[in-house]
């Protein structure tokens, strides 16, 4: 593969590639890999999304939900994933939210060498975080391809409306709760986890 330098002030946010230029999975690894700044994701047709990096009080809600879940799992078990990590969806989009968890098993059930890399898994559990640069409906339709390709249970975080949208499969509406200030989540999924989002808002 020859050289390829994205550079997110030149090329649009979300561009379509002719199928000649559509890439394997070690290229878009690649491409990642020579990309470090930027944060990148893939949709099931092959597109790619550029997304530039967070803001200052985004990425501190990040790093607070982020906290919040790996300290639940230091007790419970499980693999926490930041925004940094991705994954492959069976619909092959390649998606990396705000936070996700796998249970041991589930992670435990792709080889090393798998992980490693962009694990075909599915996360147990899902946070996406709307930010002033998101719109609602492209999360929305996220949070949609999360359930339908398994995902156990997916938080929508919409911080400039104090609102956060539950998404679980087989649901077809989210359950939305307005201003809380902590959330839990369903025992089915995660036992006594508890978000605090007072600091959120």
């Amino acid at each position: 593969m020859s050289a390829l330098l994205i550079e997110p002030t030149t090329i649009p946010t979300n561009f379509d590639l002719p199928d000649s230029m559509r890439f394997s999975d070690d290229d878009f690894t690649e491409i990642c890999r020579r990309n470090p700044d930027c944060h990148i994701e893939q949709e099931a047709n092959g597109d790619i999304i550029i997304m530039a990096p967070s803001g200052g009080e985004t990425s501190r809600r990040n790093a607070g939900i982020t906290a919040e879940l790996s300290l639940w799992a230091r007790t419970n078990g499980g693999v926490v994933l930041d925004s940094s990590g991705g994954f492959r969806l069976p619909n092959r989009a390649l998606r990396s939210p705000d936070a996700s968890w796998f249970s041991t098993a589930n992670w435990e059930s792709a080889p090393l060498a798998e992980r490693e890399g962009f694990p075909n898994l599915v996360p147990d559990f899902v946070i996406e975080l709307v930010s002033p640069s998101d719109t609602l409906s492209k999360q929305t339709a996220k949070m949609e391809e999360y359930a339908a390709n398994g995902v156990r249970l997916g938080w929508l975080i919409i911080p400039a409306a104090r609102e956060i949208h539950v998404y679980r499969p087989h649901q077809s509406e989210p359950e939305v709760h307005v201003a809380p200030l902590t959330l839990e989540a369903d025992p089915g999924v995660l036992p006594d986890f508890k978000l605090v989002l007072a600091v959120l808002w």
